[in-house]
């Protein structure tokens, strides 16, 4: 097994501080295979089966990706930076993950009670199961006290956002990237990368917490959101080089650039 895909890691990356505890373990073992499975012992699925790492070999041509998960608790991971950092945040956020594949196998159930005779359980997909693919690939958690802030960022008021408030991030917001292809394409990084965000507003308080206190908090309120029935939608875009201190030479000019901080579309009347 090669493991020369975690030597491209650049771990001094700001928006990889919050998962860097969680990896340092691993990357200091002699096999980060076997050390995901030991860091993950406490962890379950859904339906309280131990979630474990597991050789894509593992996975049934004829059965989806989620449900295996949801039936088995084995999550089919690759040599490659996409599955690593997927295990990174089932150990980082386990609650998410298992909300999100609950919700993906119950989804994946209904579609195979509503069609007979369905070839893969795989190929089927509807809108609740695209969104919650969305927010597991390409989320952005956005912990904010400041609504106004939020107000500006839907709005697409890039300057507002950056450049106004710009002394809200570290304070009053802090940005937590939870999609682990949003991860992967950001060992390469480019400037038009963009999350799709999902806003969790806090008391001030919250910025107070030790990180391993803001994960756990985190973890379990979007879980429960989740499990609640908040619905997977209202998205809002982030170009993710646009928070402060993640580019160099973040001044007017960078911001002004509008092929990828994009007016807000003007809605049809």
């Amino acid at each position: 097994m090669s493991d020369s895909f975690l030597s491209r890691i650049d771990w001094e990356r700001p928006w990889l501080a919050p998962l860097l505890p969680i990896a340092q373990p691993i990357l200091q073992a002699a096999n980060w295979r076997d050390a995901l499975n030991i860091a993950a012992s406490a962890l379950r699925n859904h339906r309280g089966l131990p979630v474990r790492f597991v050789p894509q070999a593992d996975l049934p041509v004829d059965i989806a990706y989620e449900a295996f998960i949801s039936s088995t608790g084995n999550v089919p991971t690759r040599d490659n930076l996409h599955d690593f950092f997927n295990a990174l945040i089932w150990l980082t956020y386990p609650g998410i993950k298992a909300q999100l594949n609950a919700l993906q196998a119950a989804e994946i159930a209904r579609a195979a009670a509503r069609i007979e005779g369905m070839p893969s359980l795989g190929t089927h997909r509807g809108k609740l199961r695209d969104a919650a693919t969305i927010f597991d690939e390409n989320a952005a958690l956005l912990i904010v006290s400041d609504s106004a802030l939020v107000d500006a960022l839907r709005n697409h008021l890039w300057h507002e956002v950056f450049m106004n408030r710009r002394a809200a991030f570290g304070n009053d917001c802090e940005v937590h990237l939870f999609g682990h292809a949003l991860l992967e394409k950001l060992n390469s990084p480019y400037k038009a990368i963009t999350a799709h965000t999902w806003v969790v507003m806090v008391d001030s308080s919250f910025f107070a917490l030790k990180p391993e206190q803001k994960r756990s908090w985190i973890d379990m309120q979007v879980a429960g959101q989740l499990a609640s029935g908040s619905p997977l939608s209202g998205f809002t875009p982030l170009p993710v080089l646009g928070v402060p201190g993640w580019h160099d030479h973040q001044d007017m000019e960078f911001y002004e650039d509008i092929t990828v901080f994009r007016p807000k579309r003007r809605e049809k009347g």
